[in-house]
């Protein structure tokens, strides 16, 4: 099938010198280089939150995005040995728009390269029915990979990897974009 698909690039934190910057400035002309991806960006920064999450207009905006998108690519750091808050907010935003979708994560941060945040939001996602694939790119003192101007130091493995999830997440995509044409997913246990 392998149809135009549209992806969700979420940045996973909203943090002033978050480094979710320099991974999405890697990520972005790679995914551009597919040719198959039409690419939307939910950036916690261009958000307004309030102490009960979002408000009102920037959740009926993530909440638009995510119905849109085929697909998901979280680029997450871990905080505490925990995804941020920010990302939470996001995800629970909405509710049916993630559902029967395929979800993928470049994950990072310290010695861990985020992949105790990529545990628990796999626990998250079952709740919505989405599908979080098994592939990760995961960077380990993330900040050891990039030079000062955000070119990888290692690009050919680290596009290897992305090239990996990509595969997985096209795979994904086609297959429950096709499943969600023929049954809605809210009348599959109807």
């Amino acid at each position: 099938m392998t149809d135009r698909l549209t992806i969700a690039l979420i940045y996973g934190s909203g943090r002033e010198g978050r480094f979710a910057d320099t991974i999405a400035g890697w990520l972005e002309p790679e995914l551009a280089g597919f040719g198959q991806y039409t690419i939307i960006r939910i950036d916690p920064a261009e958000l307004t939150f309030t102490p009960g999450g979002l408000d009102e207009a920037s959740a009926a905006l993530v909440e638009s995005r995510i119905s849109q998108a085929d697909a998901f690519l979280i680029v997450t750091p871990e905080y505490n040995h925990a995804y941020p808050a920010a990302l939470k907010a996001i995800i629970d935003s909405c509710f049916r728009p993630w559902h029967a979708k395929p979800i993928a994560f470049i994950s990072y941060g310290g010695v861990s390269g985020g992949l105790r945040a990529v545990e628990q939001l796999r626990l998250v996602f079952a709740e919505l029915h989405a599908v979080a694939i098994r592939e990760t790119v995961s960077l380990a003192h993330a900040w050891t990979h990039f030079d000062p101007v955000g070119n990888p130091f290692r690009p050919g493995q680290l596009n290897a990897q992305l090239a990996i999830l990509l595969k997985r997440l096209t795979w994904w995509a086609d297959a429950l974009k096709a499943a969600r044409t023929t049954t809605r997913y809210d009348e599959a246990a109807a």
